[in-house]
């Protein structure tokens, strides 16, 4: 790319199983795997994450064919870690995290999107533990958490995106910014998620503009302000409330794209910036239409359309 390109090509629009109603690598309530490729592509992207590891074809060779054959790229793997915890539960994180980092490079990506442990049962609404960490396992996270970048990036040469996450530790304003100004920058990355981030109450064009040389990857996602308020006042948990429709579709809620977009061309950095609007489980037929029609307003926002050189 040469200086003088425009800032936009920059942005690197995707989506993810996720889109699709997938959150397991197998669920009789989501569409087969082929289905996701084959409606990803026709609804115009070119990029997609991995999902849940074990949900698209684990063998390298059967992925980079499956694929190509329908002109997508992987952007990035994801990964779910409960590093509060501690040394102690290292190598069962490790173990977990190797699989996916080794298809991950395998596949040509080169971030690994890690999402924190939740603090209550996304399905059932149990507490597992406190929803505020003690300073020694605040200390844990952030220091088992710069190791994970550490070891990733030297075993696989992949960067980790740290995934703010409603019903996880890190998740609010105050929390995500504690966690910034904890870690390491060399190390650990922000995977900022529009629509997590105003779940949890923060402002994520402000969070660019303060934060702006700690983002390494985009989530876009909205969510429906009438359907949160119910859901924060009722204290539902994450997994419900994304049932109730919490998550919407683009240009229908919070927090509006553009300026979000805005911003992060603004930084003049390369980004993947990755559509997901969480919607488990739904009706098979659901996901493409709205992915066409996300597609076709994230054009109207400035954002490149297939070919166009990033």
């Amino acid at each position: 790319m040469t200086p003088s390109a425009p800032s936009s090509a920059r942005i690197r629009i995707g989506s993810a199983p996720d889109s699709w109603g997938v959150w397991f690598p197998d669920d009789p309530r989501q569409v087969p795997w082929q289905r996701f490729l084959d409606e990803v592509a026709e609804a115009g992207y070119e990029w997609i994450e991995l999902g849940p590891y074990g949900y698209l074809p684990t063998d390298p060779a059967r992925l980079a064919d499956e694929t190509r054959s329908r002109g997508l790229t992987v952007s990035a793997g994801t990964v779910f870690t409960g590093l509060h915890h501690g040394p102690e539960v290292w190598d069962r994180t490790w173990a977990h995290v190797a699989d996916i980092a080794e298809l991950t490079r395998a596949m040509g990506a080169e971030h690994l999107v890690v999402i924190p442990s939740f603090w209550r049962d996304d399905k059932t609404g149990e507490v597992l533990e406190d929803r505020t960490l003690t300073p020694a396992q605040w200390r844990n996270l952030t220091v088992q958490t710069e190791r994970l970048g550490r070891e990733v990036r030297e075993r696989y040469g992949l960067r980790i995106v740290v995934h703010p996450h409603a019903d996880t530790h890190i998740d609010s304003e105050e929390n995500v910014t504690r966690f910034l100004d904890d870690t390491d920058p060399s190390l650990v990355s922000l995977c900022l998620d529009t629509g997590h981030y105003a779940y949890c109450g923060g402002d994520s064009v402000k969070l660019i503009e303060t934060y702006g040389e700690r983002l390494g990857y985009l989530h876009l996602k909205q969510v429906d302000p009438e359907i949160l308020a119910a859901v924060v006042a009722d204290e539902i948990p994450f997994g419900p409330a994304v049932a109730r429709g919490v998550m919407c579709e683009p240009p229908g809620g919070v927090p509006a794209l553009e300026p979000v977009l805005a911003a992060a061309r603004a930084l003049d950095v390369d980004l993947f910036a990755i559509v997901e609007q969480d919607m488990y489980p739904c009706d098979p037929d659901k996901p493409l239409p709205i992915a066409r029609r996300t597609r076709a307003f994230l054009r109207s926002c400035g954002t490149p359309g297939p070919g166009t050189a990033v």
